[in-house]
């Protein structure tokens, strides 16, 4: 069934065109976009069904690449003792961090589980998210891992809730009665192969960084992965420049995130080996750390997505907000913003079936966002507000 949006002010494309629209419509065939016309004339007495948007712009679906979406319990106390100097490491030791979640999670009956995956997806849609790349992590055995990864799947077949992309991430800390080393053996033995026989995942995912899985571990555990069929990502340098960015490059990684302090020679090598870098300015936000250094980035013409890191120690699960963090707060133009939630996310997070995502053009998924106002750079304008008034979901029309 063919639906018409029209009336639109103006549509923000995101192609590789750089295409801007005003006075046009979007037809939509089933789930995707089967093209954009000046007219709609030709479809007047057909059985389409017609959306005026009232002269609201338009911009696609958001992508949020990098998401802790399922765990219980919450950390809120921590910020406080942060403040009173205590660090990461320090917090993790005094049974806080992680491993505070991990038991959260592991109490958690699978419906309480369910249900706060649920309501984070329904608030990632509606803050414009049609797409969310959800990673486990807070099981940290092979049988919690697996109940997560369960969990997720069974999202996938609701169709009022942003598309997944399902990351494992076993390797994201240890618990108390494991060392590093005794615990990358379990992965390599038995939790790996067994989510390898679930099919439950698309991605793998390494916390690589000092204090946690070394470089030596990392490579293990991800060639590991590689050699099953999945994909690779990563966590790097999100405190210190931990040799992570050289591990990304020499694998190819898909996507190596946070990145925060790694050197300018070794971003430039991961580029080259075509690593995407994934920023997540939610975290220094919420930590009160200082930003990456986004300006000498651009100025080497390094791409890079932006995502939330939604997660016990950085609660944000709004990518305008991301946004607006991004250009009122670091000075990044609204269009290269939107590119790294769209277009340049869709590279690092692409769909299973293969259809286009992150753009708005003939052929790709109809998920677009329609915005409340007539001005497209209202998505990252408004931080205490969704700037969503309404959104295509895959050819499904849903108001808020």
């Amino acid at each position: 069934m063919r639906t018409i949006y029209h009336n639109i002010g103006s549509i923000q494309t995101m192609d590789e065109n750089n295409s801007f629209f005003t006075g046009k419509s979007i037809i939509v065939n089933n789930n995707t976009i089967e093209s954009i016309v000046d007219s709609i004339d030709e479809y007047q007495s057909s059985d389409a069904r017609f959306v005026d948007l009232n002269q609201r712009a338009v911009v696609p679906g958001f992508i949020d690449a990098h998401n802790h979406l399922l765990w219980d319990g919450d950390r809120f106390n921590e910020h406080k003792l942060r403040m009173d100097g205590k660090s990461y490491t320090d917090i993790a030791k005094m049974g806080g961090g992680i491993m505070s979640t991990v038991r959260s999670t592991r109490d958690a009956s699978e419906s309480a589980l369910y249900t706060n995956g649920m309501l984070r997806l329904k608030e990632s849609l509606r803050n414009g998210a049609t797409f969310v790349e959800a990673k486990s992590g807070y099981g940290l055995s092979t049988e919690d891992e697996l109940r997560l990864l369960n969990i997720i799947d069974q999202y996938k077949g609701d169709t009022n809730l942003p598309s997944i992309h399902t990351t494992w991430m076993g390797a994201h800390a240890v618990t108390p009665d494991h060392t590093y080393e005794s615990y990358t053996e379990e992965i390599l033995s038995d939790q790996l192969p067994r989510v390898l026989e679930s099919d439950l995942a698309e991605s793998a995912d390494v916390f690589c960084e000092p204090g946690w899985f070394t470089v030596e571990q990392s490579e293990d555990i991800l060639r590991a992965s590689r050699n099953g069929g999945l994909k690779l990502r990563m966590h790097i340098d999100e405190f210190q420049d931990g040799g992570g960015g050289e591990l990304a490059a020499e694998l190819k990684v898909t996507t190596a995130d946070h990145a925060h302090h790694t050197p300018m020679e070794t971003r430039l090598r991961m580029h080259e080996a075509n690593v995407m870098t994934g920023f997540l300015p939610g975290t220094p936000y919420c930590n009160g750390h200082t930003w990456p250094d986004f300006e000498e980035v651009m100025e080497n013409n390094i791409p890079f997505t932006l995502a939330t890191d939604f997660n016990p120690n950085c609660y944000i699960n709004s990518i305008p907000f991301i946004g607006s963090l991004a250009v009122q707060r670091n000075g990044i133009d609204p269009y290269n913003a939107l590119s790294c939630v769209t277009r340049l996310a869709a590279k690092s997070t692409p769909r299973c079936d293969g259809l286009q995502h992150g753009v708005i053009q003939k052929g790709a998924i109809a998920s677009f966002n329609v915005l409340k106002s007539k001005h497209w750079e209202s998505w990252c304008m408004m931080p205490s507000a969704s700037p969503i008034q309404s959104v295509c979901l895959e050819g499904k029309y849903i108001e808020f």
